[in-house]
């Protein structure tokens, strides 16, 4: 039986994608006032972000309940008996605890490995597409951990910003918070590293910023993944994958929105590019 993959829904991987390779994503949540949704399942993204348009207040989000974990555990247990749960960084959100307190919760006995990719959103998407991909190919479950392990030492992209102040009000802006306070209106650059949002650069306009991310891709000179993301600028990220298929495949090139969760943090406006070098 091959190795089954779990991840949660920072990762934004698309149901299709989750679906073809078998991945099984868990939900966080994003709390509008008293009302909770599941991320992606009861609030799409389009309807998130027409909420967060209307509402005075930002929401908030929370990490999984550790029961949830357990039970897709023990859901999975009947189909396989050795599971790999890949979260978000333990340094952005309580989910990782979560899934370790899930595996004490659980009733089955498969074996069960959780791993915290200290990265998120393409970032984590990229790690857990590697994972599944290695078990999808029949790989053992230890071949399968140092697939993720090799994909979090390579993994690397940048998302690009209108504006700081969703991440400086929900509390993620890590190291970032040296791009706040210019006077100039500029498109702050991303990452994460060290499972940290990290500033990189700062452009004058979108499109530079848009320059600064296809000259970030195009600066690997062989990769195995490639994603694009955006959250409600479509026409950008197509913009982004018209100048890359010059050098990627645009078949291979894996589409990825900002969930609700993630768009809480970084707004409506970010667009970003991840990618997996080959080794």
């Amino acid at each position: 039986m091959a190795v089954k993959v779990v991840t949660d829904s920072t990762s934004d991987l698309t149901p299709e994608t989750a679906d073809e390779l078998g991945i099984t994503v868990v939900p966080l949540n994003v709390h509008f006032g008293t009302e909770a949704y599941r991320d992606g399942i009861d609030l799409t993204t389009e309807d998130f972000y027409l909420k967060l348009s209307h509402c005075r207040d930002l929401p908030t989000t929370s990490a999984p309940a550790p029961g949830t974990f357990a039970e897709v555990y023990d859901k999975l247990a009947k189909e396989t008996d050795e599971i790999l749960a890949i979260t978000i960084s333990s340094k952005l959100s309580a989910t990782y605890k979560a899934a370790i307190d899930g595996k004490e919760l659980r009733k089955s006995k498969a074996r069960l490995e959780i791993i915290d990719s200290l990265s998120a959103i393409a970032g984590l998407g990229l790690i857990v597409i590697s994972a599944a991909k290695a078990a999808k190919a029949g790989a053992s479950f230890d071949e399968v951990i140092d697939a993720v392990c090799s994909s979090m030492n390579r993994v690397d992209f940048r998302m690009a910003f209108d504006t700081l102040e969703y991440l400086r009000r929900g509390g993620r802006i890590g190291t970032a918070q040296a791009f706040l306070g210019s006077a100039l209106k500029v498109n702050p650059i991303l990452t994460i590293r060290g499972g940290l949002t990290e500033g990189v650069a700062r452009v004058r306009c979108r499109a530079k910023a848009i320059d600064y991310l296809c000259n970030f891709a195009m600066s690997f000179p062989d990769i195995e993944e490639i994603a694009i993301e955006d959250a409600t600028t479509p026409e950008e990220a197509e913009i982004l994958a018209e100048r890359l298929c010059f050098r990627f495949v645009t078949e291979r090139i894996y589409w990825m929105k900002v969930s609700p969760v993630i768009g809480t943090h970084v707004g409506p406006h970010v667009l970003g590019v991840g990618v997996l070098p080959k080794q």
